[in-house]
């Protein structure tokens, strides 16, 4: 007789209990448990169509001297900046995971993207959430409407294959991933849609068809509260290139970042505005951060962050006023709050700011989120305007991590950061000393290098 073994397991890190629990030991989610069941007695040798094992020519161990790489042509598309963010364009039989908040703009970026593709590519576009008819409204209004892409609405794996194998795409877009699911007699896939054990299986079928068919597939994902894409954290593992659409609710900017990418370099950004026509690119991003700051204000510093490979100046504003409390607050927005904080003792300390007493909001401006340790210098700067009530230049700005000491420590890629300065018409950038060379004053900026905290004061304030 078949026995079915029951267990619960979490669908955050996946931890298995033989019980359902609120709340899980390992990584203290609550009600992530999802029910699975499995064959333990019998189980059926019959392979399955997403389970299958095929050779992919190569039948025995290869010396990796012997083996003749050919560079892949990627296929670039109308948007430089999804092309920044792959890497320079298309990898052909990659696939492409991008998550964000609902209403972000995935779908609207997905479709502007593969109606220009459609223009001499076959692509064809699934959709498990809208009808064809709610994709074509859609399509309309961004002025796609016209294109040669194929829609297909469905969310059966095996139906989405076959369509596949008759059509043969070169681009597949599943919108989303949480919708499909394999239909299979296999009581550990017994389980409903969007369930951990089925976007596992639906993204090793997507996988699969991407890697043997040579077809670069998109997947759309949800993401959950805490801002994670939803599902198996070991589907972010499987994909090519993982990617998420950012943006605050209250502003019309968002941002493509790349968090895992096998083909270029990870922490690339791009940058679109949603406009009632769609999404339209943002070729110049610092002066969108800088066009609104008010002039002869304190407690405004600009730093010139790097995001992947691209630059990036921001304004970073702080806000030091007398608690009304029995003890300081600490508040940030779109910087770490840990490492404000340290950076708040550090200056106390090394800069002779009394901040016992003292409220502190710090917040990138624009809806960015800077972590680099880069942007140091700039908080610090920052706080000290607020609190002494000194402006700082309009035309200066700053890069340069702190450390405990108070010591201005080097930054990765100072000519980049310094060129972009220069480009956007800043008159004095403070780098690290141990950044310092000859050849960063060829840029038409000049160049301060500083090495600790006190001489960075002194020079800015004094």
């Amino acid at each position: 007789m078949t026995r079915v073994k029951t267990q619960y397991k979490c669908r955050s890190c996946g931890y298995i209990s033989a019980s359902y629990l609120g709340r899980c030991p390992n990584c203290g989610a609550w009600n992530q448990f999802e029910k699975e069941t499995e064959e333990v007695q019998k189980r059926s040798t019959k392979a399955t169509a997403s389970r299958l094992i095929q050779k992919t020519g190569v039948n025995e161990p290869v010396k990796l001297d012997k083996i003749k790489a050919e560079k892949e042509e990627r296929i670039p598309t109308k948007s430089e900046e999804l092309n920044r963010v792959l890497g320079g364009g298309i990898v052909p039989g990659s696939l492409v995971l991008i998550g964000g908040d609902p209403g972000i703009g995935k779908s609207t970026l997905m479709l502007q993207i593969m109606s220009d593709l459609s223009e001499k590519y076959k692509v064809l576009y699934v959709s498990g959430e809208e009808s064809a008819n709610q994709i074509k409204l859609r399509a309309d209004r961004l002025g796609v409407g016209q294109s040669n892409m194929l829609l297909y609405p469905e969310t059966d794996m095996h139906d989405i294959r076959e369509q596949i194998n008759d059509v043969k795409p070169d681009f597949v877009v599943i919108d989303s991933i949480q919708t499909m699911y394999v239909p299979e007699n296999d009581p550990s896939l017994d389980s409903m849609t969007g369930s951990a054990s089925q976007v596992r299986e639906v993204t090793s079928e997507l996988m699969k068809i991407a890697k043997m068919d040579a077809i670069t597939i998109f997947v759309i994902g949800h993401v959950t509260k805490e801002g994670a894409i939803a599902g198996p954290k070991i589907m972010e593992h499987m994909v090519d290139t993982v990617l998420y659409f950012e943006g605050d609710e209250h502003h019309s900017y968002r941002i493509l970042h790349s968090v895992k990418n096998r083909f270029g370099a990870a922490n690339e950004i791009g940058m679109f505005e949603m406009v009632n026509e769609g999404l339209k690119e943002v070729t110049n991003p610092s002066s969108i951060f800088l066009d609104q700051r008010l002039p002869n204000s304190t407690g405004s510093a600009v730093v010139v962050s790097l995001e992947g490979t691209r630059p990036l100046l921001a304004e970073i504003q702080a806000l030091v006023t007398p608690t009304a409390f029995g003890y300081a607050k600490r508040t940030t927005s779109g910087l770490d709050y840990n490492r404000a904080a340290l950076l708040l003792a550090v200056l106390e300390k090394r800069g002779n700011l009394m901040l016992q007493n003292q409220d502190v909001y710090l917040t990138a401006t624009g809806g960015i989120k800077l972590n680099e340790p880069a942007i140091d210098l700039a908080i610090v700067m920052a706080v000290s305007s607020s609190y002494t009530d000194k402006e700082i230049s309009p035309t200066d700005c700053f890069v340069g991590e702190v450390g405990l000491t108070g010591e201005v420590r080097r930054v990765d890629k100072i000519d980049a950061r310094v060129k972009e300065a220069a480009k956007v018409g800043f008159k004095r950038i403070f780098v690290p000393r141990h950044n310092m060379y000859a050849g960063l004053q060829d840029y038409g900026i000049e160049v301060i290098p500083v090495s600790s905290i006190p001489q960075a004061l002194k020079l800015v304030f004094d």
